[in-house]
């Protein structure tokens, strides 16, 4: 596990800044380093926290992805369930990827099923938001056409299949989805509306309030693009056992309740653009993860890697990853879309 940032001279950056002047060394305490590509540093008693970047999934240099992530957290507090972005730091040598200051929300990691509604909430929340004119979007990518655009990331990591050491009966199901999505993509994209999507949205990206409110806090890979891929990533077997303080395991039925939970909130014009999509899409996020599992097993697992900083974490996410490629677990996630049980989103 690599050094962290020196408390020190974050303690001047954050002088300097004027967020939060004065604040002493020791008063930065270390909320959490389980994420991929953040830590999360408490700012004294301000109810601030220092999100700190320590690589970027998409390959983004310091200053194009502080940016970004400013931008997208802008955008999404429209909605009522993402953290303010209050100040961003540029890189220097004690942040060399920068970092954002952002509103502390103060809650728990979801308990599923029972906080899946809240999440359905909070989603429904950022979908309906307004969508800005070209000019405001921008750096936040536009994913005009969501399946081709999926199908490009999918086809990136897919390369990782074949170096990922699978069991043979793992990998022939991904590459049968994967002939499947591409014949998917030949045949066109959806009529519906775009809209902002958090797209990394496992339940571990939540937090719930004590009033019972989700919130999104994780806003690096936000775009604008299509809803249903978000709604498929909050529910995924992949995503549900992702981050191992979210406890309790989701069945079909839940699922199910989820997602009528989500388009009742969204009225009956939303539920009949988005119905005909919602399976196709839930299979083609499934595949995009699964492909980024096999990056991840290939190429970002070894020890010195950004990724995998928090020996706990890195373990628990090895352990995941290794049951989710099981010919078993992938079995029991491609049932949704091969043999559906009373699935009928």
């Amino acid at each position: 596990m690599t050094r962290g940032p020196d408390r020190e001279q974050i303690s001047e950056l954050l002088h300097t800044s004027g967020v939060a002047p004065g604040i002493l060394p020791d008063s930065l305490t270390v909320l959490s380093t389980k994420g991929i590509s953040h830590d999360h540093w408490r700012i004294g008693e301000t109810g601030l926290v220092l999100r700190i970047p320590r690589m970027n999934q998409w390959g983004m240099g310091p200053d194009i992805a502080l940016e970004y992530q400013k931008t997208a957290f802008h955008q999404g507090a429209e909605s009522g369930h993402t953290p303010n972005c209050i100040e961003t730091l540029a890189p220097s040598i004690a942040l060399p990827r920068g970092a954002l200051i952002v509103e502390e929300i103060v809650g728990r990691a979801p308990v599923l099923p029972d906080d899946l509604a809240a999440i359905a909430d909070a989603l429904a929340a950022l979908h309906a938001m307004s969508l800005p004119d070209n000019d405001a979007s921008t750096p936040l990518q536009v994913h005009r056409n969501p399946v081709s655009s999926t199908l490009k990331v999918i086809e990136e990591q897919a390369v990782f299949v074949g170096r990922a050491g699978l069991a043979p009966d793992t990998a022939a199901a991904i590459r049968e989805d994967l002939s499947w999505a591409r014949a998917f993509a030949s045949r066109g994209e959806p009529d519906f509306e775009l809209c902002f999507v958090g797209t990394d949205t496992h339940p571990g990206n939540f937090l719930i309030d004590p009033q019972g409110k989700a919130w999104f806090v994780d806003m690096e890979k936000s775009l604008y693009g299509a809803a249903p891929i978000d709604l498929a990533h909050a529910t995924l077997p992949t995503s549900t056992g992702w981050d191992p303080d979210c406890e309790g395991v989701p069945v079909w039925q839940d699922v199910e309740k989820f997602y009528q939970h989500y388009l009742d909130k969204m009225g009956r014009d939303r539920t009949a653009e988005l119905s005909p999509w919602l399976l196709p899409l839930r299979r083609l996020t499934w595949l995009r993860t699964i492909t980024w599992f096999a990056r991840w097993r290939a190429s970002w697992s070894v020890a010195d890697h950004a990724a995998a900083r928090d020996d706990s974490m890195t373990n628990h996410i090895r352990a995941h990853i290794e049951r989710s490629f099981q010919p078993e677990m992938v079995a029991v996630c491609r049932e949704d879309w091969l043999a559906p049980k009373g699935l009928t989103i």
